[in-house]
């Protein structure tokens, strides 16, 4: 569903080296930590980080064909291997500080009917015609979940008790599939353990709807995702509704910015504030306009103001579009802002401001830092960065200062 796979702009990126090296006019600073290409590719990404500091993602292989889940801990990493196909990786925030890690595998099958599905078009390198399964990985081994009687599914968040959210296939044929050789009907849907084995419960569309994905859970049991129609299983069409679901129900619809598609929730914290992305009106599925947004229930501070519902967030200057991937406990929220006539840069918002990641950077590190993907309770930032020197896409980590951390941690805090 997140886009910044299929819409990027990498034009410009020059022009932030400027701003490295230098402390800004805040008092935030982040100490960088460069995670580099740990399989020998030249793409690598921290998806995730948990409050232990683990961070997940994907890193490429040499000649950049396939990659692989990762794991990098404190200093070591570790190739999480696939289902026995070519490509894996964990390509959503994950909320579980137990050493169990979930995201998406290809199995060494190929799908009889030629679906190219959500892992090859949004996440993998090459789209293969493997099957895509959501996995889960504990104690030094890759495990397969099941779908709802279809071939392909996505996992994209666990909690500390074990419950994880995604989307899978069931056996219609819909016909509201009209994209990338889509066939199958998907749901979003919650695995939970039962012994030693996992069962799939659908979670089902907003009211009226045929499709779904979930995309994020909290340690409540809060689950947000996406409803609409099935499209191509990547967004779009299927991303009409923003909902949330709680005990197997939708419980509400989220309001969004305006547009018809490409609404998607993309993280929840456990006070039940949600950031993502929403288009605007005026948008199609083909031509998004949307933009980085944050809602809570509660009253917050946005553009100045304080607001209850959904915010738009906006976008860095010169910049058009804008995602927001990531939120901690403390409603700090990350994301990555792009096209336009200014590169694409990471960014965080807190209190009703957002800033330049890039520009909060402690001297030491020449990375420009492109896409921020989450921010755990200690606010530490994990995402992509470009490396001007090699050239390559890198995972990095940043650390807030003992002082900036300080100082994170009071102007973070909901009013």
């Amino acid at each position: 569903m997140n886009t910044k796979y299929l819409i990027r702009s990498f034009t410009a990126w020059a022009t932030l080296v400027l701003m490295l090296g230098t402390a800004s006019a805040h008092s935030i600073s982040y100490r960088v930590i460069n995670l580099g290409n740990p399989l020998g590719g030249t793409v690598s990404q921290g998806s995730s980080i948990n409050n232990r500091g683990w961070v997940t993602g994907f890193a490429e292989l040499p000649n950049d064909g396939t990659m692989h889940a990762e794991l990098w801990n404190h200093g070591s990493s570790e190739d999480l291997g696939t289902l026995g196909g070519p490509n894996s990786a964990v390509a959503w925030p994950n909320r579980n500080d137990r050493g169990e890690i979930v995201g998406i595998a290809e199995t060494a099958a190929l799908n009889p009917l030629g679906e190219d599905w959500s892992c090859g078009l949004a996440v993998f390198p090459t789209v293969t015609g493997h099957i895509c399964l959501g996995f889960v990985w504990q104690n030094g081994k890759m495990h397969a979940l099941p779908t709802l009687g279809g071939y392909d599914g996505f996992a994209t968040g666990i909690n500390n008790r074990g419950q994880i959210v995604g989307w899978a296939e069931n056996t219609i044929h819909d016909p509201t599939c009209n994209a990338f050789n889509q066939v199958l009907q998907f749901e979003a849907v919650m695995w939970a353990r039962h012994g030693n084995q996992y069962r799939v419960m659908e979670l089902p569309p907003d009211t009226g709807d045929l499709d779904g994905a979930a995309t994020a859970i909290n340690q409540k049991g809060q689950v947000v995702g996406i409803s609409g129609t099935c499209g191509g299983a990547i967004g779009g069409e299927t991303a009409e509704h923003m909902v949330m679901w709680r005990h197997g129900k939708v419980v509400r619809t989220l309001p969004t910015l305006g547009g018809s598609y490409w609404n998607t929730p993309m993280d929840i914290n456990n006070r039940g504030a949600v950031v993502g992305f929403s288009d605007l009106p005026g948008d199609s599925p083909s031509s998004p306009n949307f933009q980085a947004f944050f809602w809570s229930s509660s009253r917050y501070i946005c553009n100045d103001e304080k607001v209850n519902g959904t915010c738009n967030l906006g976008t860095l200057p010169g910049n058009q579009l804008s995602e927001a991937l990531g939120i901690n406990d403390r409603g700090q929220v990350v994301g990555t802002s792009f096209g336009g006539t200014a590169a694409q840069s990471a960014f965080i918002w807190q209190r009703g401001v957002m800033m330049n990641l890039n520009e909060l950077v402690a001297p030491g590190t020449t990375l420009i830092l492109t896409d921020a993907q989450e921010i755990n309770d200690r606010g530490v930032i994990t995402g992509q960065a470009l490396d001007p020197v090699t050239g390559t896409l890198v995972a990095f980590m940043a650390i807030p200062t003992r002082t900036g951390g300080d100082a994170l941690h009071t102007a973070s805090r909901m009013p």
